[in-house]
Parts: C-alpha cells; sequence; structure tokens
C-alpha cells in the first residue's frame, strides 16, 4: 500500500533531521546508523571527500563531526522523490555553525541524498553536498 510506504520515508527523513541535528553538534552516530553498510554507498562531501564503500563512508563522517560544534542547522526540501525501492532528496542544508572552533556563522549546502529500501527499511545510500555558488544564469525576462 502507498501510504505505507510514505509514511516509512517521512520517518526516513524524520531521523535524517535528527540525526543531522547531532552531528552539527559533533556526534556522527545517529547518522551513520542511516546509512547502508554497502560497498556501493557513496560520499561526495561538501569539504572535499568523494569516498566509497561503508567503511569509508563512516570514517569520513566521523571526521566531519568532530569538526562541528553548536551547530543548528535545517533542513529545506526543493525535492522528495519516493519510488518502490528507491528515493531521493534534493535541497538545502542551511544553519549556524561553529567549524573547526571557530565562531559560529552562516552555512548553506545544497544536498542531495539518495536512498534505497533494504529488508524493509529505508537507508541512505549516497550523499553529494557542496557550498552553493552564486547564480550566474540571466535574469528572467521582463513582462509588461
Amino acid at each position: 500500500m502507498v501510504t505505507s510506504h510514505l509514511a516509512t520515508f517521512a520517518d526516513m527523513l524524520s531521523r535524517e533531521q535528527a540525526a543531522e541535528a547531532a552531528l552539527y553538534q559533533g556526534d556522527p552516530e545517529p547518522f551513520k546508523a542511516l546509512w547502508s553498510r554497502g560497498d556501493d554507498v557513496s560520499l561526495f562531501g561538501a569539504f572535499g571527500p568523494c569516498k566509497k564503500g561503508w567503511h569509508q563512508v563512516a570514517k569520513t563522517t566521523e571526521w566531519v563531526a568532530s569538526r562541528f560544534r553548536e551547530g543548528v542547522v535545517t533542513a529545506e526540501y526543493e525535492v522528495v522523490h519516493e519510488g518502490a525501492d528507491l528515493a531521493y532528496t534534493v535541497g538545502y542544508e542551511i544553519g549556524d555553525v561553529a567549524l573547526d572552533g571557530a565562531l559560529v556563522t552562516r552555512q548553506r549546502l545544497r544536498v542531495t541524498q539518495i536512498y534505497r529500501r533494504e529488508d524493509g527499511h529505508w537507508r541512505l545510500v549516497h550523499r553529494h553536498g557542496d557550498f552553493a555558488p552564486a547564480d550566474q544564469s540571466p535574469p528572467s525576462p521582463q513582462r509588461d
């Protein structure tokens, strides 16, 4: 039944937001718990690392969390799509964070994440985050 799939994926997104809140406070464990343990998981991180496989993703997640303290970040989804066994989100993580012991500053990441259903549970299998560059597209035409 589609309704139960939506509730399950909605639950995953709630757990993910709580896990990201913990990550930005320096705790990687809730975020690590969301990931598949497969060799095919991947991370294209905002701080440069591109890693593949659970062990590399877990190690990188611990390093990223170690850089943060006092972070408060909110996910803003532009797209949320759920299929039968794959889902994805596209959006932003926006908030105030203290990175590497510096003062709290505003951070805005573009984030795309892919999820896979494994044994009836949604698992994160890919994350791509980067710092959004300035929009260089031409302005929209003026209407009369």
